[in-house]
Parts: C-alpha cells; sequence; structure tokens
C-alpha cells in the first residue's frame, strides 16, 4: 500500500493532463479527418451511382439453364455453331454403328472386325460362333486337365518337403536335449564344487 501512496504523490498533474489532451487529440484527428471514408465510391461524372438492387421477382436477361456445370451451358456462348456441328456428328457416328451391329451382328470383336471388314453372311456368322464356343470349350478342358496336374505336383513337393523338415526337426530336438542335458550337468558340477569350497 505504501508503494501506491508514493507512486501517486510522485504523479504530477501536469503528466496526466498532457496524457488527456493528447489521447483526445488523436481520436478526434482520425474520427473527423475524413468523412467519406464509409461514404458511396465516387462516380464518373456521367454516370448515375449505383444504387440499382437484384430483385428476385423481375425478369432480368440470364443465362437460361441447360444442364452442364452450375446448371449451364459448358461451352463458350461464342462457340454455338461449333457445339451444334459436333452434337450433329456424333449424332451420324452413333446412328451408324446402330445400323452396322443391326445389319452384321456381333459375336466377338474378333468377328466384328471380320464381318465388318468382309461382310460376311448368316450362315458363316453362325458356323464362326459355333467354331468359337467348340475352341473355347477345348481350352477351358485343357486348362482344368493343366490346373489338376500343377496341383498334383504341388502336393508331392509338399509332402517330401513335410518329410524332410520332420527329419530336420527330429534331428534339431535331439541335438538341443543332448546340449541341454550337458549344460544341467555342468551346472550341477559348478553347484557342487561351490558347495565344497
Amino acid at each position: 500500500m505504501k508503494r501506491v501512496i508514493d507512486w501517486l504523490k510522485n504523479l504530477r498533474p501536469l503528466k496526466v493532463f498532457t496524457a488527456f489532451l493528447a489521447g483526445v487529440f488523436l481520436l478526434t484527428a482520425q474520427a473527423c479527418n475524413r468523412p467519406g471514408i464509409a461514404a458511396q465510391p465516387s462516380q464518373p461524372a456521367g454516370q448515375a451511382p449505383n444504387i440499382e438492387r437484384y430483385d428476385p421477382t423481375k425478369s432480368y436477361p440470364l443465362n437460361p439453364p441447360q444442364g452442364g456445370m452450375n446448371n449451364f451451358s459448358d461451352v463458350d456462348p461464342r462457340a454455338r455453331a461449333e457445339e451444334k456441328a459436333a452434337e450433329a456428328k456424333a449424332k451420324a457416328l452413333r446412328d451408324m454403328a446402330k445400323r452396322n451391329v443391326e445389319q452384321k451382328g456381333v459375336d466377338s470383336t474378333e468377328q466384328y472386325v471380320r464381318n465388318y471388314r468382309q461382310g460376311t453372311p448368316l450362315g458363316e456368322r453362325v458356323k464362326n460362333l459355333g467354331e468359337d464356343v467348340g475352341s473355347s470349350a477345348e481350352e477351358v478342358r485343357e486348362g482344368v486337365a493343366k490346373g489338376t496336374q500343377r496341383g498334383l505336383e504341388n502336393i508331392r513337393e509338399n509332402t517330401q518337403n513335410a518329410a524332410e523338415d520332420l527329419v530336420k526337426n527330429v534331428q534339431r530336438g535331439a541335438t538341443d536335449t543332448g546340449k541341454s542335458i550337458q549344460r544341467q550337468a555342468e551346472d550341477t558340477a559348478d553347484a557342487v564344487n561351490r558347495t565344497i569350497r
């Protein structure tokens, strides 16, 4: 408490008054300096102030929704002609592909290429399809036979490896048992020597 009283006695009224005046001057200078800070931005001479607001009830000339990103067209509006030409070309290609599939039929990709290049008649296409099914069945039969043979070989190798591992494990166990008995005998001999001393 004594320190506070000594500090108050040492405080000069002139210092307090000077600090108060400096604060008032700073506040006044900042608040009253430029009145246009929060006002409307200045407009060019021939232009009316920007006071129009968007009214959602009115109809404005906006881009109509068309489906792309943000529900508008993904194409530059200046490229409408190119967009229409690309759509027309894509439609023509789709129609041509449908006609080719309906006229010639598709059994497999290789056969489709053959049919497209040669214009194969229906009878030949059916014959080719039968040959393809027959060759596929033959490939499946060969795959099953090879898989079975490989499985039998794996089983034979696994049984041989298991027998070899069993022999090795028995030999290791016998060696470990012998070493264990020898260590116990040495420990017993050391214990007897310690008790004799």
